[in-house]
Formats: structure tokens, C-alpha cells, sequence
């Protein structure tokens, strides 16, 4: 599934494309997708694409006539093509948003559980309107996430994991930054100490900027918008690794469905306290 560096790499990657260009059409093929996609979008004739950029994992594409929200749910990804290349339609080239210049981008989503949804203003959107900080904005402090963590039972990894505390922290991300705290993922939130929202902030940070320096972690659903494919599964620590030596301490990696997601973890290095 794409995650927040996936999604960044992604804006990144469609943006020097896109922003100053007019909106020629947008060609719908699958209008059920995890919600149905807005009709909206056929009134975007003529529209100019301001700029682009994320919130969450939301891809907002900004005009002059209202928000695109664009999510690549499950197994959504984005391609820049050309119109003149007249490239074949796939099975699951479900939305193409072409501009006045032949440029095209096409979203493929196989799972259908994205989105293509149009708003006056996203900054007032419903769907955005309780989100969390962003993990690298100055707003995501130890300080506040040890604020956050008092009186909550849950366990740390889907506390984490809640677009209410913070956006963008998924699975992935959620496992490599509790290994690189040594934070056991079902420790308590509420029994985190200060000192180790000190060190979960640092390395949520250090992880997200880490894996969108590198283009997003590969996964067999995800490609970039030129078509390379991210490489930050290369140095992965424990997430998919289950059964295999730990690099820090030699212990074998364990997994555990913990909220429903599957968890890796280190039993030596992120010992549970009893």
C-alpha cells in the first residue's frame, strides 16, 4: 500500500509536469471507486492547475475552479505520459487528466479503493478536517505526542498508526521507527516516557525524510511517476523480515498481528516491560 513517502514521491514526481497547465479534460473509464468519483470533475474543462502537493496521503491537485483529492488507496499509482504516444489503455487505467499541452496523467488502481474527489477548497474538506500534524512539520513534537499518549491504553504502534494523532505513519514506517526507538510495538502509549517520545519523534522523522530522499519503498503495487521504482525496502530493518537475523543484536525477527496489521519486531532490542 502507498504510503506518505510514496505519496510525496509521487507529488514530487507529477508536479514540474502538471502546475501551470490547463485542464483539457478528464476522462473518467471507472467511476466507482472507494467513493464514487465527484461529477465535478467534468466541469474542470479549461481549468489551471496551480500547484500540487500532499496532505496526509491525500494528492491535492489545486486550480482555479476548486481541489482535486487524488488517493491511491491500496494499489493506485500515477503515471505521466504523453498523449501523442497514444498509449494503450490498461485494464485499470481508471481516470486520465490531460492538459492543454498533450501532457497526461493517468491513475491505475487494480484494488479500485482510491480516490478522485472534487472540493471548493481542500484547506475546508471534510475528509481533511481532522487529520493529525504532519510527522515533518514542526507542529510533531515529543512534547506533543507524549501529551497525546496520556490515558491511552492502546498499544503504541496503532497509537502511532491514528491520522488523528499524526498523518502518514503506516505500517511500514510504524515498525521501522518503534525498531530504531527500541520501542516494543505493543507497549502502552500512556507508558511512554518522555524520553522515548523524544526518540520515536526523531526517528518518525528521520525515517519518512530517509525513505522520500529515496523515492518510497518498492512494493509490487507502487511505481513512481517516471517509472522507477522507490528503493527504500533495500535497507528495511524489520518490517517483511520475519525469521531473519536482526541487524543490530543477531536475534531472530518476530511478527505479530497487532490491530489487525502484521508487526516486525526485534524481541531483544524492544523488550516489553512487565
Amino acid at each position: 500500500m502507498p504510503e506518505l513517502p510514496e505519496v510525496e514521491t509521487s507529488v514530487r514526481g507529477v508536479s514540474p509536469y502538471l502546475v501551470g497547465q490547463t485542464i483539457e479534460q478528464i476522462i473518467v473509464r471507472q467511476k466507482q471507486l472507494r467513493w464514487l468519483v465527484s461529477d465535478e470533475l467534468n466541469q474542470m474543462n479549461g481549468a489551471t492547475i496551480l500547484s500540487i502537493y500532499r496532505r496526509a496521503k491525500y494528492l491535492i491537485i489545486h486550480t482555479n475552479r476548486g481541489d482535486i483529492l487524488v488517493h491511491l488507496g491500496m494499489s493506485g499509482s500515477l503515471g505521466i505520459l504523453s498523449k501523442a504516444q497514444n498509449q494503450p489503455i490498461g485494464k485499470h487505467d481508471h481516470v486520465d487528466l490531460v492538459t492543454s499541452n498533450g501532457t497526461m496523467l493517468r491513475y491505475n488502481d487494480p484494488r479500485k479503493f482510491g480516490a478522485w474527489l472534487w472540493v471548493d477548497n481542500a484547506e475546508n474538506a471534510a475528509l481533511l478536517a481532522k487529520l493529525g500534524p504532519e510527522p515533518l512539520s514542526e507542529t510533531f513534537t515529543a512534547d506533543y505526542l507524549y501529551q497525546q499518549s496520556r490515558h491511552k491504553t492502546v498499544a503504541v504502534k496503532n497509537f502511532i498508526m491514528n491520522n488523528a494523532v499524526v498523518v502518514g505513519v503506516g505500517n511500514i514506517y510504524a515498525c521501522e521507527s518503534l525498531f530504531m526507538a527500541g520501542i516494543h510495538p505493543e507497549l502502552a502509549a500512556q507508558n511512554l516516557k518522555r524520553k522515548q517520545c523524544e526518540r520515536l519523534v526523531t526517528v518518525i522523522k528521520d525515517v519518512l525524510t530517509k525513505a522520500i530522499i529515496q523515492g518510497g519503498t518498492t512494493l509490487k503495487d507502487f511505481i513512481q511517476p517516471d517509472g522507477k521504482p522507490g528503493y527504500f525496502a533495500q535497507v528495511l530493518q524489520v518490517y517483511g523480515r520475519k525469521g531473519e537475523e536482526c541487524n543490530d543484536c543477531g536475534s531472530i525477527i518476530e511478527a505479530k498481528v497487532i490491530g489487525q496489521r502484521n508487526s516486525f519486531y526485534c524481541p531483544k532490542c524492544q523488550t516489553l516491560p512487565k
